[in-house]
């Protein structure tokens, strides 16, 4: 059975792993800045033309290239998964991946045969920090893609693509439940809007924090890697919050 894995570039480690027959890393950042436009996405994801450069087309990121995938690489991504009896799709908790996650889905809703193909295999660690012979002995669960995830995928990236976030905010009421990692990431995105109070997102919130703690810079924001980021700084949070009430209870201070 020939087995194909789709994957960000955080799933690098996959490629020695032994999971699969061939490893496609999806390039895009869809977690900040402006999102490319729907040529742009059907471009990279559709037959590659003499135009395009090896970084516009979903060929120019991909694992060690067998002979025979090689000879293919210009078609397009459903073309060429044609002669994989199985897709497994490698998307971990963080925000982008789960963005790319949904994308993927949307766009394979349109082609049933490629569509009946996919297996989600729920990542709940980060990939990026897991070595090849972790992955290797890992139970990560499969589950099967029907059309409930493929519709919720679609209406969710819908819903991201929209010029203003209410279609977000009214996502996080509807039913995301069958794609479990789906809203903690939406919740995570939304909260980097600026705050109706402070004017701040969650990031600017938490480096305050940080800086009111004691650290001497940000790089633990951006760059803890052994407990999840958010876990961390919300617990520091904790402790400066039970800090400040400690010290107003010594000084008889009042005030937030």
């Amino acid at each position: 059975m020939k087995r194909l894995i789709l994957t960000s570039t955080s799933g690098f480690s996959l490629r020695d792993s032994g999971r699969a027959d061939f490893v496609i890393y999806i390039y895009y950042r869809f977690g900040w800045g402006q999102l490319p436009s729907s040529d742009e996405l059907a471009a990279y994801l559709g037959a590659r033309s003499q135009e395009q450069s090896s970084g516009d087309h979903w060929s120019g990121y991909a694992s060690r290239w067998p002979a025979d995938a090689k000879k293919r690489r210009d078609l397009s991504l459903v073309e060429f998964c044609e002669t994989y009896d199985t897709i497994e799709l490698w998307f971990d908790p963080h925000p982008n991946d789960q963005l790319q996650l949904i994308w993927l889905l949307h766009h394979f809703r349109s082609h049933p045969e490629t569509a009946a193909k996919l297996v989600f295999r729920l990542v709940d660690f980060e990939l990026m920090m897991a070595r090849e012979e972790e992955l290797r002995r890992f139970e990560v669960f499969d589950l099967p893609v029907t059309e409930a995830e493929l519709s919720t995928a679609s209406r969710s990236w819908q819903a991201y693509c929209s010029p203003t976030p209410e279609a977000c905010f009214d996502l996080l009421s509807s039913d995301l439940s069958v794609l479990p990692l789906l809203r903690p990431a939406l919740v995570e995105l939304l909260e980097e809007l600026p705050s109706g109070v402070t004017g701040l997102g969650a990031t600017e919130m938490r480096l305050l924090e940080m800086l009111a703690w004691g650290f001497a810079n940000c790089n633990p924001l951006f760059h803890m890697r052994t407990v999840p980021r958010h876990a961390y700084l919300r617990r520091m949070g904790n402790r400066l919050s039970a800090r400040r009430a400690g010290v107003r209870a010594q000084t008889g201070r009042g005030g937030p």
